[in-house]
């Protein structure tokens, strides 16, 4: 009797975690980003599958199956879940507001209406920031520092979230005082996006910035490669598009970011409410640079800039 009851004691104290992501189970980044959260939880002395449960569900960027999984996960009743990329959290704030819930790489949560503030989120969800606005503005300066002769910039954008928004504004203003013509491309559909950059790169003197998306995730691939066919010289917001091919990125270190979501999960299983824990923004952003890519472009990367990368791949 007494490895029963211990059994049983064992399995009440277990807690249950749900995790929302917004791409795709085999995607390289993601998987990254889970395994520095396990780690995290673990390093907090919680064990999977002894102390702690947790239910995840993947919508690989389907808007429909994202809400769908999101009312799914509310429905088992978590004791907290956790918002993968933005357009998870006012999914989530739809399903529920009562279920904490911890965000992981939030944009612009105070424009979308999920927190009242930075310091006093104020409701059922708190977290962390992808990053700051002043990030959007340094992508069309370092663009211009490592190909100066673009005077055309494309920038691959969602139309649907204020997130998407926010960063046009920011790369608007700033291209003003760059004396750079903007023009917006979509990114709803592999047809879209192919249909977008072949237009734009019929004139001369044409770059590209990828904005922070989930559909530039998915499609990341195609991006890439449509930005070598025309020989646009690209900055992205991942390192993992210069994986692929791409020329520079420049991003927050969100494998990172996640260890600490999991110090805000710990707190909140221990009592803490998510109204009273202060959202945090990025303390470190990367550059990374694709000398490979550059070379093919025909561009030589300025030593300033070199100086500057976190990485360089040769």
């Amino acid at each position: 009797m007494w490895p029963i009851a211990s059994h049983a004691q064992q399995a009440e104290r277990a807690r249950r975690i749900g995790v929302l992501m917004h791409t795709t189970p085999d995607d390289p980044d993601a998987q990254a980003r889970m395994a520095a959260l396990l780690q995290g939880l673990q390093q907090g002395g919680w064990e999977v599958g002894r102390t702690l449960q947790i239910e995840t569900r993947w919508s690989s960027g389907d808007p429909a199956r994202l809400r769908e999984n999101a009312a799914e996960l509310a429905g088992l009743a978590p004791d907290v879940i956790v918002a993968g990329v933005g357009p998870t959290l006012p999914v989530l704030l739809q399903a529920t507001r009562t279920i904490p819930i911890v965000f992981s790489q939030a944009v612009d949560p105070i424009g979308s209406g999920s927190i009242k503030s930075l310091a006093k989120p104020g409701g059922n969800a708190t977290g962390f920031l992808q990053f700051e606005y002043d990030l959007v503005g340094k992508w069309l300066e370092m663009l211009k520092d490592l190909a100066p002769q673009v005077k055309r910039v494309a920038v691959c954008r969602a139309f649907d979230t204020s997130g998407s928004a926010g960063q046009w504004a920011v790369i608007q203003a700033f291209s003003r005082a760059a004396g750079v013509e903007l023009s917006p491309i979509g990114l709803h559909s592999a047809a879209e996006i192919e249909r977008g950059i072949t237009e734009f790169a019929q004139a001369p003197d044409g770059g590209l910035i990828v904005v922070v998306t989930t559909p530039a995730m998915i499609h990341r691939h195609q991006i890439v490669a449509l930005a070598a066919k025309y020989r646009l010289p690209a900055i992205y917001p991942y390192r993992s598009f210069l994986a692929v091919g791409g020329l520079m990125s420049y991003g927050p270190d969100l494998v990172g970011q996640h260890r600490l979501v999991a110090g805000y999960i710990d707190r909140v299983l221990k009592g803490e409410k998510p109204a009273d824990l202060p959202v945090q923004a990025p303390t470190r952003y990367q550059l990374a640079i694709n000398l490979k890519t550059a070379k093919m472009l025909g561009l030589t990367v300025p030593p300033t800039l070199l100086a500057r990368a976190d990485e360089v791949i040769e």
